[in-house]
């Protein structure tokens, strides 16, 4: 009897404890004032200010080289002028001015005879070494990197099949967006909002931006290890594999085909399978070259690149085994599968990249390898238990949905951590902006970094997820971190390996181009929807009809159609830059690096 009665005690306490909603909506009259939404506009106010420096940096610049053209052209006049000056008027001029040149300074025309003395401290530093360290200046690279062969081929395949895919992926994503203007565009069921936005979703994650990561991860893992890749038959398999999967999967996506509701796993799981096959090879060939490396320690983006993929190894079988997928356990795993396919494969293995191409294109290193070992395990520790902060309000146990938020406050250790680490190791470069196409790149790509992980964090809290979940919020976030922060910096390292690989250098006018074309899009890509959904979130809980909000989104979707457009230009002309270095290679008689040897064909 006792233990019967002791056992439903503990029955009853689980229910108890498993039940969802325990309390009654947040109140919104002073919705403005939460702390969610008051960080969200500070953040937004950061980007601003980003993109005002940059373009303080670039009109500092320009207004240099005009007055650089002047000079010149002062320098023009004065020659002409002196070709019809007298002879003895051109000696005496002469003679003046090789006297002013020989004058030299005694050292005490400020201070006299005494020692010099700050006694009323107006000098705050003196330094006979001023930090002005190299950048990739929009010149010919001096320094090439003498990489194998089959290294730099497989580079190029990869690099190259994630810009065909970026330009795809976007381009139907471009015609999605145009549905929202003009909805009866087309009546063909291969191009219905339903079956394209998937195409969109995978392609640029599967496609774009996945292909482009595991191809600049091969040239960290060589290098870092100072040796050669394991296998390049193994790296060129899992290229098929991966591609396949991606041709498979939105061929069927556009024929009707697909896995269910899941977002970002809507491929079926024999083309998932494939996919998983190249990851699994893919990560097979980066620890045994890491294994076989020359030198004792494991560089930090090593850590990066290998946990990503152990973790995405493990997120697909976890997300596509049938065992989880009924009732509330798939909303569970949905949760878990959809942002650990952005956190812990996007975010965890672009930051990666970042620990490597970044020091090296300002010719440093990182700031603090402590730090990036504490962002890289409190990202493992907080990141695994969030995702259920995309179904609060949901019939998930209340204890589940607090904990993903608590856990999504706990984002901005490593957040901070790793921010504090890439601006730490950019000081001393600012003045480089504008003579730099890499680091405006890596610039935009770190601000993100803080400002749309900072961001989803805010967005976790009840409240604001109350106004903002299921609204036009929600992709502009998505876009804020995908496209603000993973594509950014992947361009960022395509930009800044590239020339020392090949030999090419892209236009820096088409960079600069698709710098300000990427940037200002997504600009008004993200205010627009930011602020159409925040009104529509609040017009569904005042009880307004929802063909109203489709109404009241109407200008906020035409800004979205602008700035995808003006994102979609900056690609073409990405694509083209891309062209200009990956075409046929000129070699160049400049300083060579030590070369690595293959361990194995």
């Amino acid at each position: 009897m006792k233990r019967t009665t002791l056992l439903l005690l503990v029955l009853g306490l689980g229910l108890s404890q498993s039940q969802a909603q325990t309390v009654p909506n947040p109140a919104i009259e002073q919705w403005w004032s939460s702390p969610g939404i008051i960080g969200t506009a500070l953040l937004i106010a950061l980007v601003s200010l980003v993109a005002i420096l940059i373009i303080g940096s670039r009109l500092s610049a320009l207004f240099q080289g005009l007055q650089k053209r002047a000079e010149s052209r002062k320098k023009e006049t004065l020659k002409s002028e002196l070709v019809n000056w007298e002879e003895e008027d051109l000696d005496w001029i002469l003679e003046k001015r090789k006297a002013a040149k020989k004058y030299q300074l005694t050292g005490t025309e400020l201070t006299g005879k005494g020692n010099s003395d700050d006694s009323r401290g107006l000098i705050a530093k003196v330094t006979h070494d001023p930090e002005n360290p190299l950048v990739d200046e929009k010149k010919k690279e001096t320094l090439r990197m003498e990489t194998p062969k089959p290294l730099r081929n497989l580079m190029i395949w990869y690099l190259g099949a994630a810009v065909f895919w970026l330009v795809f992926g976007t381009l139907v994503g471009q015609y999605v967006g145009m549905k929202f203007i003009w909805p009866e565009m087309d009546q063909i069921s291969w191009l219905s909002f339903g079956r394209l936005r998937p195409v969109h979703t995978n392609t640029v994650f599967w496609g774009w931006a996945s292909m482009a990561m595991v191809g600049l991860g091969y040239f960290v893992i060589s290098r870092t290890s100072n040796t050669g890749i394991f296998s390049y038959s193994l790296g060129k398999i899992a290229w098929y594999l991966m591609n396949s999967a991606v041709v498979l999967g939105n061929f069927l996506l556009m024929s009707g085909v697909n896995n269910g509701g899941g977002e970002y796993r809507e491929y079926i799981w024999p083309v998932a399978l494939l996919f998983a096959s190249g990851l699994i090879l893919t990560f097979f060939n980066y620890y045994k070259t890491v294994a076989a490396r020359k030198i004792s320690e494991i560089y930090i983006s090593n850590w990066y690149l290998l946990g990503g993929l152990i973790w995405t190894i493990t997120l697909v079988v976890i997300g596509y085994l049938p065992s989880f997928q009924d009732g509330l356990g798939e909303t569970v795993i949905q949760g878990y599968y959809m942002h650990q396919g952005v956190g812990m494969w996007f975010m965890t293995f672009t930051l990666g990249l970042t620990y490597y191409y970044l020091p090296t294109s300002l010719n440093k290193p990182i700031y603090s390898y402590s730090l990036g070992v504490l962002a890289f395990w409190t990202q493992m520790l907080f990141y695994t238990l969030i995702g259920t902060h995309h179904f609060v309000f949901s019939p998930l146990p209340w204890w589940l949905q607090t904990v993903a938020i608590v856990f999504s406050a706990g984002m901005f250790i490593p957040v901070v951590s790793g921010t504090t680490n890439f601006l730490m190791t950019m000081k001393g470069s600012w003045s480089a902006i504008s003579k730099s196409y890499v680091l405006p790149f890596f610039l935009v790509g770190v601000v993100f970094y803080f400002v749309g992980s900072a961001q989803g964090s805010l967005q976790a809290f009840r409240l604001t997820n109350f106004i903002w979940h299921f609204t036009d919020f929600n992709v502009a976030h998505s876009h804020m971190t995908m496209y603000g922060i993973i594509t950014f910096i992947l361009w960022a390292c395509m930009y800044a390996i590239l020339p020392k690989v090949t030999g090419k250098e892209p236009p820096a006018l088409g960079v600069g181009i698709h710098f300000w074309l990427a940037f200002v899009g997504l600009f008004a890509y993200m205010i627009s929807l930011m602020t159409g959904g925040t009104l529509r979130g609040l017009s569904w809980i005042e009880g307004e009809s929802f063909i109203n909000s489709v109404i009241l989104m109407q200008p906020f979707w035409v800004w979205r159609a602008i700035g995808g457009s003006m994102m979609f230009v900056s690609h073409l002309i990405f694509a083209y830059n891309f062209y200009e270095m990956a075409k046929k290679e000129k070699p160049l008689p400049h300083k060579i690096s030590a070369p690595l040897s293959s361990v194995h064909a």
